[in-house]
């Protein structure tokens, strides 16, 4: 496998619609000619992310983080280069053409490995897949599936599968297959102690896929007996973030992004359950409590979030948490009435499609539920029990954007808890600057900006920011100035990323910025291309800062030669010599100065 050639890539940036790739991830809207979206890469109220559809870029006025379309995807689905280059050209149709250099050269041992863990899973997978459906060895978990409502189809949808009780079985059959010893014991297949002993060993199997379909992990239930975990989740690995990873995301999608909504639910055979009901928007987290990192990747594609947990302590305990995590990630949540202590697969056995299909349609909004929450038990009389109640409250409120959405909330603590609105804020304000006070500086954003523009930056940027539409302004500033003639150590580093996309024949912004190494000049270009200083004639612009940087050096070489003219010492050099050096470029300025006119 070589390279990606210099050409997909400029083809690729040539059909990209960074609207449109963006708006899978954030919400844009379009204002003032451009659009404008909140960032995905930190918790902000108000939209400062913006996205340029013409110079194919990203960039946040908040954070400053910033880039190209190619670089936005590798940061949000952390993929490699190739990897986002890979899945970009399949969505706009283009060719990937790649250079013959072989494989050491170019692609890194993460990335090949990524790429052979994944085919192991798929192929596992499979083999699981065929053991529960085609063997005699699945014909028990095969009945179980079936007794829960589950049909063949759903099993081929889920790609569901059984491992088998012989704990060495398959890593026999993976040597057969050519894999290595070395391999294996990496793979997460096997457990540490033994790494020929399979971790899963008699389980029902779920496959769990990213959003692009590949299988990462595995989770598996327990078929007899009591050893063990009722369910065990594949551990993290080089293609596996439980924390960034949701069960059945790759099937929700598409009605994720036609309804705007999700619906999480505890477990596998619920998000099973809900599928068949026909609420194909049904996902659920993997072994641990909802992440904040999984409710932002939902809030790429959603407007709200719907809970469904168990009607039990530890159910509502973790709708409670889960609503503070969705508002963390700046997204509304609402509970699903659950008065039917029986889980959706249950309701689908005995109540039918219909009914858990109207089931889920019944919630209410996060800040009700808590609110119930906080008065079960409460006595009137009880006036600590109320002051914990209403302080139970006060993390949601902090969590909420909107200052009108959370004095109506206020409201109605006050004539929940029948109590004066003034006590609830100011009992408010005392939790508030006690949190605010344990609370870390908030380091996102606060970026040292040691850059400050100059007449070289200017000239730098303006040709980096318009050079992807036209590669000849590069060619016109290196006919003009040389490298050696810059002071700025950053319009040097600028200089030097523009040479080498050049004679790449990789002249396209992204490009450019990928070269920049380092990060505050990346950033502060990126910065002046959000903010379209060099959108308006361009050529001009490059043209007319050529002349400013010439006249600027001209004009500090004209004052060191009078320095030195009337200085004692001349390093070896004649008065007549400086002189005549003073003539020629007292005429390099005449020049300039006449071609300004």
């Amino acid at each position: 496998m070589g390279r990606i050639a210099a050409e997909t890539i400029n083809e690729l940036q040539s059909r990209l619609d960074a609207v449109a790739v963006v708006g899978d991830y954030v919400k844009l809207e379009k204002k003032s000619g451009r659009w404008w979206g909140r960032c995905p890469f930190h918790k902000e109220k108000t939209p400062s992310f913006t996205v340029d559809p013409e110079r194919k870029t990203y960039y946040c006025f908040g954070c400053h983080q910033g880039g190209g379309i190619v670089n936005f995807v590798m940061e949000m689905d952390k993929l490699s280069f190739p990897e986002a280059v890979e899945i970009l050209a399949k969505r706009f149709g283009v060719q990937i053409i790649r250079e013959n250099l072989g494989d050491a050269a170019v692609v890194s041992e993460a990335g090949k490995k990524k790429e052979a863990l994944n085919e192991l899973y798929g192929r596992v997978a499979g083999s699981f897949s065929y053991i529960l459906t085609e063997t005699p060895q699945g014909k028990d978990a095969l009945r179980y599936v079936r007794e829960r409502g589950i049909t063949d189809e759903l099993i081929r949808r889920f790609r569901l599968g059984y491992a088998p009780s012989d704990p060495f079985w398959l890593h026999q059959f993976l040597l057969k297959k050519g894999y290595s010893a070395a391999f294996l014991a990496e793979s997460g297949l096997f457990t540490k102690a033994n790494p020929r002993r399979a971790f899963f060993t008699d389980r029902l199997i779920f496959p769990i896929a990213g959003r692009n379909g590949q299988i990462t992990a595995f989770g598996g239930r327990i078929l007899r007996g009591e050893e063990g975990a009722k369910y065990l989740n594949s551990a993290e690995s080089l293609i596996y973030k439980k924390r960034e990873t949701l069960f059945a995301i790759d099937l929700a999608m598409n009605e994720m992004r036609k309804t705007k909504e999700v619906i999480i639910a505890e477990g596998y055979m619920d998000v099973i359950a809900l599928h068949e009901a026909g609420v194909v928007n049904a996902v659920a987290p993997l072994g641990t409590a909802f992440t904040v990192e999984q409710a932002r990747l939902l809030g790429r594609w959603v407007d709200r979030i719907k809970l469904l947990f168990d009607n039990d302590t530890a159910g509502k305990t973790a709708a409670s948490k889960a609503i503070l995590t969705c508002r963390s990630a700046a997204i509304p949540a609402f509970v699903v009435k659950t008065s039917y202590l029986k889980d959706p697969a249950d309701i689908l056995k005995e109540k039918g499609k219909d009914y858990l299909q109207n089931f889920v349609k019944e919630c209410i909004l996060d800040f009700e539920y808590l609110l119930a929450e906080s008065t079960r038990s409460l006595s009137n009389s009880d006036s600590m029990g109320k002051a914990r109640a209403v302080a139970s409250l006060f993390p949601f409120l902090d969590l909420v954007d909107s200052e009108i959405e959370r004095e109506t909330y206020f409201r109605r603590i006050a004539e929940t808890f029948e109590t004066g609105i003034q006590s609830v804020l100011n009992d408010y304000k005392v939790w508030h600057s006690g949190e605010a006070n344990n609370k870390p500086e908030n380091t996102v954003a606060s970026i040292k900006r040691s850059i400050r523009m100059n007449d070289e930056l200017y000239l730098l940027n303006a040709v980096a920011v318009n050079c992807g539409a036209n590669p000849l302004l590069f060619a016109k500033l290196r006919s003009a100035i040389q490298i050696e003639e810059f002071d700025d150590p950053y319009a040097k580093e600028l200089y030097i990323t523009l040479e080498e996309c050049s004679r790449a024949g990789n002249m396209n912004f992204e490009a450019i910025l990928n070269g920049i190494e380092t990060v505050e000049l990346k950033q502060f270009v990126a910065e002046k291309s959000a903010m379209r200083e060099f959108s308006e004639k361009p050529e001009y612009i490059v043209a007319d800062s050529i002349r400013s940087v010439r006249e600027g050096r001209l004009t500090r070489k004209q004052n060191e030669l009078i320095a030195k003219m009337r200085a004692d010492k001349n390093n070896g050099l004649s008065v007549e010599d400086l002189i005549h050096e003073k003539m020629f470029i007292d005429a390099e300025l005449q020049n300039l100065k006449g071609v300004n006119k």
